[in-house]
């Protein structure tokens, strides 16, 4: 396979996979919408450190691996489309404890408060998103348009990345922080009334299934990429660390679209491995140009460009690395990967770098060379050799 296409099925796009991935990317913005604005909030309002922060910011990281190991036997023991509602329910109310929290404007509130917030919430989006993406989008569609479906739908919570925050700084310059926890649950809700539409027949449990195992959950064989996947996640959290304008997202958002046609057109035929070395080299041109031109528009232009092509390849190198029936395991191993590196990103931002940026560029410059180095030298072959599809 030195080349790789996804093909486009018109059939795929029915009314359940659009409500799906809809609902993704609903409940995907609704974490992301309090990127820019909560950390300010915290350090501002209620006077926590910078390093307060960012511990606070990065413990969403450990909460995404909760409810991991338990993730099969819950989806067997109980419906499936309800286990993922009620994991929406507790994302929305970790909101609504914030939106409580910044009520009591006459008292401060306990860091442990705002840690245990932050813990829930990653532990119920990380489960609500193993649900979505290792069980319910797989389950409504034909075999043959599978790896189209999982393709298509992480498109919509790539969007997210750029959306959340732009909605999160548009909705706090008119409404404030209430404003945003308030349109956070509001997108929440309206994540949780999509999956509800849809009509998910129901399965019998298998026999056997252990309370805890790693169906579902982690890809062990798939630890390479998942490394390098990080690094690159990590780079893009630091960058969501620093205060932002939200022209910045709106051009990162142009640069999805670019990325989104480019792997139509551009990289239709071409060979594999250009791909994420495009990827990485256009991420590594952006921070050069961020160091030089903070204000630059063609820098997040780049980054959502480069992000999005890495991302998009290699959520279809898990799905081919991955043996028979570890279909929802590549995708759940996908998810961690991206979604640990923000959050371990944007908690470093806070906690190393914090009125820094320079070092911080620095510091993502390393990283997106070593992700390069990485990529070209090792994980390309490794993956070569071990790829199941």
């Amino acid at each position: 396979m030195n080349t790789q296409n996804t093909p486009v099925h018109i059939r795929l796009w029915h009314r359940e996979f659009w409500l799906m991935a809809f609902s993704s990317l609903l409940l995907t913005m609704s974490v992301y919408i309090l990127i820019p604005i909560m950390p300010q909030w915290m350090m501002t309002t209620e006077n926590f450190s910078a390093e307060e922060t960012g511990l606070a910011m990065g413990a969403f990281a450990l909460g995404l691996y909760f409810f991991g190991a338990p993730c099969s036997w819950l989806v067997q023991h109980y419906r499936r489309n309800v286990v993922c509602m009620r994991a929406i329910v507790v994302v929305a109310l970790t909101m609504g404890l914030l939106w409580y929290i910044d009520s009591l404007r006459s008292e401060f509130i306990e860091f442990w408060v705002v840690l245990v917030q932050r813990l829930a919430m990653g532990a119920a989006f990380g489960l609500a998103q193993m649900v979505l993406s290792s069980t319910l989008i797989i389950d409504t569609c034909e075999s043959f348009q599978r790896t189209e479906a999982n393709h298509s739908a992480s498109w919509f919570a790539r969007f997210a990345l750029s959306l959340g925050p732009l909605t999160g700084i548009l909705v706090y310059m008119h409404w404030g922080f209430s404003g945003v926890v308030l349109c956070a649950m509001g997108l929440a809700v309206a994540s949780l009334l999509l999956v509800k539409m849809i009509s998910f027949p129901f399965r019998s449990p298998e026999e056997g299934i252990h309370v805890m195992s790693l169906d579902r959950f982690f890809l062990t064989h798939g630890y390479i990429l998942f490394v390098n996947l990080l690094l690159v996640t990590i780079v893009v959290g630091l960058l969501m660390a620093q205060p932002r304008e939200a022209l910045f997202y709106a051009l990162m958002m142009g640069g999805f679209l670019l990325a989104l046609l480019s792997q139509r057109f551009v990289f239709r035929d071409a060979e594999l491995k250009s791909e994420v070395v495009t990827g990485l080299i256009l991420l590594l041109a952006a921070l050069l140009i961020l160091l030089v031109y903070p204000t630059s528009p063609v820098a997040p232009v780049l980054v959502g460009l480069g992000v999005g092509i890495i991302g998009s390849r290699f959520l279809l190198f898990f799905i081919k690395l991955s043996r028979h029936c570890q279909r929802g395991t590549s995708q759940s191993t996908y998810f961690l990967g991206w979604e640990t590196g923000l959050s371990l990103g944007i908690g470093m931002g806070y906690l190393f770098f914090n009125d820094q940026p320079e070092s911080l560029l620095y510091t993502a410059l390393s990283l997106t060379v070593t992700a390069l180095l990485m990529y070209h030298l090792f994980t390309h072959s490794w993956f070569v050799r071990n790829k199941n599809r």
